[in-house]
């Protein structure tokens, strides 16, 4: 791949090799077949790698319990992430009224209310409930692919309102959750690496809302709570970060009343792989034709 890094060269690149397709909303596009494939491959490949943790495979909608995501305190620290659905809800009167608004290219929102469902900010708060109660002695190992929402348009093409997430999410003691978030670390790091990609580690926070978010930033990065594993895509000096690892301590476990069998308030952790993100590092690294790649990757990932 050539030496010239950018958004928009990035961007343009997997355009014009039909990789994406714009659909003229910033951090909305399709995905090309060539694309799919790179993903679906990348995601098989992490399967296989996983595949002796025992882990339990769920899957959710892209849509969440509006009440999960207001008892999670979510909207304490990312009010502008998030995104509630609205449904019209009205009768033939107000359907008119609508009609009129939509045709005259005007505001039409007065004629929604919101629903019951959210889209998903995170691709494990969905998990979270199901783990009420007091867990078993080994705590839970959940495999989860989910799409996430994020209200964060932008024409950087790493940067998406929709994306998909490949989870994993730990329950445990605290010891359990580290030890597991500690080896996955390193592994993850093994694995970006076999596939030719130059992959680092740091220490990370994440974008909290306001004064009192930057606080909560602060505390992240002393406890060093949150690690995110980058890779140069659109920058040299500013690496994407193509997967992460959140330690939520007893966040979760005291929220949604999850217990250890010695009664203790279990801690959990997830560390997520942006399936996109890590789709477009292996364009941005090797080039935009797969088949053009290093024998070494097509092998682990053609496999």
């Amino acid at each position: 791949m050539d030496n010239e890094y950018s958004p928009q060269k990035l961007y343009d690149d997997l355009v014009a090799h039909r990789l994406i397709i714009p659909v003229g909303v910033p951090g909305i596009f399709g995905r090309g077949a060539v694309f799919e494939e790179v993903l679906r491959r990348f995601d098989s490949f992490l399967s296989r790698v996983a595949e002796k943790d025992g882990a339990e495979v769920m899957l959710f909608p892209p849509t969440l319990d509006r009440r999960v995501l207001e008892k999670s305190e979510y909207l304490d620290s990312f009010p502008n992430l998030a995104g509630a659905v609205f449904s019209f809800m009205g009768n033939e009167r107000d359907l008119a009224g609508l009609s009129e608004a939509i045709h005259a290219g005007g505001s039409w929102e007065a004629w929604q209310k919101m629903t019951d469902v959210v889209l998903s900010p995170a691709a494990c708060y969905p998990v979270y409930p199901s783990f009420t109660g007091t867990i078993p002695d080994h705590g839970y190992l959940v495999d989860m692919q989910n799409w996430v929402f994020r209200h964060e348009p932008s024409p950087e093409p790493t940067r998406m309102q929709a994306f998909r997430v490949r989870e994993f999410v730990r329950v445990g003691t605290p010891e359990v959750v580290i030890d597991w978030r500690n080896m996955w670390l390193q592994r993850g790091v093994d694995l970006l690496r076999s596939l030719g990609l130059p992959a680092t580690s740091s220490v990370a926070s994440d974008p909290f809302f306001g004064r009192g978010g930057r606080m909560l930033a602060a505390n992240q990065l002393r406890q060093n709570l949150k690690f995110e594993v980058q890779i140069p895509v659109i920058s040299k000096s500013d690496p994407t970060a193509v997967y992460s690892f959140n330690y939520h301590q007893d966040h979760f476990g005291r929220i949604f009343a999850i217990r250890t069998p010695a009664g203790e308030i279990a801690h959990t952790a997830c560390l997520g792989f942006g399936l996109e993100r890590c789709a477009m590092a292996l364009f941005r690294t090797h080039g935009m034709v797969p088949a053009d790649w290093p024998n070494a990757v097509r092998e682990k990932l053609w496999t």
